[in-house]
């Protein structure tokens, strides 16, 4: 469709309303639709992925973070100088090199500060800059900054022609289109950025063991993938952490270049004394905000998702230091983390997407060895400009040094030609066969310089740059001391950042996890005999102990007793109501038995038109026996009743008018039925179907009423109910009411209840 639109594109420039150009002017073209969107997409998609999203794999930088770099070296903020407001640099960055927002450049100038986002910070802070809790940094106005010594080190070379440079975005000044990049930054601080199509998540790593492989790959070029991820095992995560990630799947990651590194926090037991502990979280994963992690551990105990833990708090300053209560001195320390790594960000996954741009221009997902290898390669390149620049200068060095020392052979003569030539630039150029740039520095020397000891001087100058000079057409026309100079560059960068400078030790650890298992609710509380009372009018308590079924307990006037079972703390409460739902409602969950409890309809979605059926503790593997007013029924693994939601699980079906009437558990061989018309019908339990959830098929067939109970039974040993008085009564014979399900049966037996229930 878009294909068939006509769409006219106005190329020229802006007007007013009423200087509407005519429909036949030059100025217009028409071209379809579809073509004009998909090449302004395309070069948008183009603008994103090369000028914003990927970094640039020679020094790991976009081209943002290089511009403030830049700019703050041009305002002289070095190391060891002093700090300018963040508000003059975002201004320069912006006015000169980055036309983007001053906000959008102080957020990017901000992370580079923030230790706990790069494992080496390009930016001295000084101020608010924000904190791993996730709190903002203060306004540029506020806040002052200059670069660090890393920083310094990946523009090392810039003023000695190391990196191509480039107009800026009006043309008035330049800016390098990559640094030099003393070491690789890209791995050593990792970067993370969203472009049309495509994505890069490059976690940070450390320098001394990047420098290691780098040194490896020069030694051995040919270096495998697995000698390589011998000497950089893992990301080194400024916020530390412990790396569980197994070191195939590490390995296959760097291969491929895509992958996944999973992360917990570093944790420890400290004792209390007295039997009691308590866990003490030092390091959290790379990039959880500390406030959300302690809120969502706080959910966790107010849902009671994890019942053991009873109370978190945050008592950090300038380290991490998150407490963990558990719920009694008896919880497994082991136990109550795996829980907490299940359902928290105290374990994270660090996906792995090395998508980078390749000599600055085409985007390709690398593996570790291709990363360091582009790397190196700008080393090297950066090596030849350095040396050819150098070289340069020697040489126009030397060219002076000549011209001085045939001035100082010639003194007496080049002081009478300066003295009364009119000309005497040309004629010591004649007369001495000097070179312009030899004959216009002898003209600009200084007259105190004319001393005997400046020849000594300039002789020893002069014999040094040679010894230098030769030495870089060594290096020039060698390979192999190409590669040996910059190995040179490496120790030296490595002894500076590497594991024996402060802060440049490993942070993140490696360690072997078994996988999570799903822990039962049982095993993370503490096991507690109770007795589950719930009232006819759905209040429902867990009284201490196991408390005998004739003790009195008090009940809201009108009501009174309804179920009473023995439970324990880590059992299931089970619950059928009357329009066929069950409903799961954990013992531990229940209120407490010294008021009168709380409405069970609060604590699960039981309509209000619901009775409650049965109440009962759930017991793993037992079967049930559902059945309906209608005389429907079936048999559910009580393994299918239980409701995962408040909403509970629909089991049994029930039409509109009808309503569930039975739930026992099965023990035995027979169904005894009994419906009110106070017939009884006795036939074999293997006549009724196993179902999940349903109708059921038909127990006994009525002409009037419905189904009054059932139960299941041991034929042999008879059908068993309790008379008026309370006394058990059972019938061995019942040969009269046995039949196929579905029969009408026959009148109960003289005594059968009047209420026309078994039990």
């Amino acid at each position: 469709m878009l294909d068939r639109l006509a769409c006219p594109i106005y190329t020229g420039g802006m007007s007013d309303a009423t200087d509407n150009p005519p429909a036949d002017t030059p100025n217009e073209v028409s071209e379809s639709l579809s073509r004009a969107i998909g090449e302004r997409y395309l070069t948008y998609a183009l603008s994103t992925i090369m000028h914003r999203a990927l970094p640039d794999a020679r020094d790991g930088l976009k081209p943002v973070h290089r511009r403030i770099l830049f700019a703050m070296r041009e305002l002289k903020l070095s190391s060891g100088g002093g700090f300018r407001k963040s508000a003059k640099i975002s201004g320069d960055v912006m006015g000169n090199y980055h036309p983007h927002g001053d906000q959008a450049i102080y957020d990017a100038l901000a992370r580079l500060a923030q230790d706990f986002n790069l494992r080496y910070p390009l930016v001295n802070g000084q101020g608010n800059f924000g904190n791993i809790d996730g709190d903002n940094p203060a306004a540029a106005r506020y806040t002052e900054a200059r670069l660090t010594a890393a920083a310094e080190a990946l523009m090392e070379g810039l003023a000695e022609n190391a990196v191509d440079f480039r107009a800026n975005y009006d043309g008035t000044l330049e800016e390098p289109i990559v640094l030099p990049s003393a070491f690789p930054n890209l791995l050593a601080n990792g970067s993370s950025g969203i472009a049309v199509g495509m994505a890069t998540n490059i976690p940070p790593h450390n320098i001394g063991e990047l420098i290691d492989a780098c040194l490896l790959m020069i030694r051995e070029p040919e270096a495998t993938d697995a000698a390589i991820c011998a000497l950089v095992p893992g990301p080194d995560f400024p916020t530390g952490g412990v790396i569980v990630e197994p070191a195939a799947s590490m390995q296959d990651s760097y291969r491929t270049g895509r992958g996944a590194f999973r992360l917990r926090a570093s944790w420890e037991v400290e004792d209390l004394g007295r039997g009691m502990w308590q866990i003490v979280v030092t390091e959290i994963p790379y990039q959880v905000q500390k406030s959300k992690l302690i809120e969502r551990l706080a959910e966790l105990i107010q849902t009671k998702k994890i019942p053991i833990l009873a109370d978190v708090r945050d008592e950090s300053a300038e380290d991490i230091r998150i407490i963990l209560e558990p719920r009694a001195r008896t919880v497994d320390p082991d136990m109550l983390m795996g829980m907490l790594f299940r359902n928290s960000d105290l374990e994270t996954r660090f996906s792995l997407n090395m998508n980078v741009l390749i000599d600055g221009r085409t985007p390709k997902v690398c593996s570790l060895r291709e990363v360091l290898r582009a790397f190196l390669d700008h080393r090297r390149e950066v090596l030849l400009r350095r040396s050819q620049h150098r070289l340069d200068k020697i040489d126009a060095r030397l060219e002076i040094l000549e011209g001085y020392i045939v001035a100082y052979l010639n003194l007496d003569r080049v002081i009478e030609i300066i003295r009364y030539e009119d000309e005497p630039k040309a004629v010591m150029m004649a007369e001495f066969d000097l070179s312009d740039a030899q004959a216009e520095a002898i003209l600009n020397m200084r007259l105190r310089s004319l001393r005997k000891l400046e020849e000594m001087e300039l002789r020893r100058e002069r014999d040094a740059l040679l010894i230098e000079r030769a030495q870089l057409d060594d290096i020039l026309g060698s390979e192999r001391l190409q590669w040996k100079k910059i190995g040179a560059e490496l120790a030296a960068t490595q002894k500076q950042f590497g594991k024996t400078a402060p802060g440049g030790g490993r942070r993140s650890r490696f360690a072997q996890a078994a996988e999570i298992e799903e822990v039962p609710i049982e095993a993370m509380i503490e096991r507690e005999p109770i007795t589950v009372v719930c009232s006819k009018m759905g209040w429902i308590r867990a009284m201490k102990g196991h408390l005998p079924p004739e003790q009195d307990l008090k009940f809201k006037d009108g009501d009174e007793r309804l179920f009473s079972l023995h439970a324990e703390t880590t059992d299931k409460i089970v619950l059928f109501a009357s329009n066929g739902r069950f409903f799961t409602i954990g013992a531990n969950n229940l209120p407490g038995g010294r008021g009168m409890g709380e409405p069970v309809r609060l604590m699960v979605d039981l309509p209000n038109e619901a009775a409650i059926l049965a109440l009962f503790v759930h017991k793993p593997g037992t079967r049930l026996l559902l059945a309906s007013s209608e005389g429907d029924g079936f048999v559910v693994a009580s393994d299918d009743v239980i409701a995962q939601t408040r909403g509970g699980k629909a089991v049994l079906t029930v039409r509109e008018g009808a309503q569930a009437r039975v739930c026992r558990p099965v023990a035995g061989d027979h169904v005894a039925v009994v419906g009110e018309n106070r017939k009884v019908l006795v036939f074999a339990l293997d006549e009724l179907p196993e179902m999940a959830r349903g109708k059921g098929v038909r127990l006994q067939k009525y002409k009037d009423g419905g189904l009054s109970d059932a139960t299941t039974f041991v034929l042999a040993e008879g059908l068993s109910w309790k008379d008026p008085a309370g006394r058990t009564r059972t019938e061995s014979d019942l040969g009269e009411w046995l039949g196929k399900r579905a029969s009408a049966g026959r009148m109960a037996p003289r005594g059968f209840p009047r209420d026309n229930r078994f039990n």
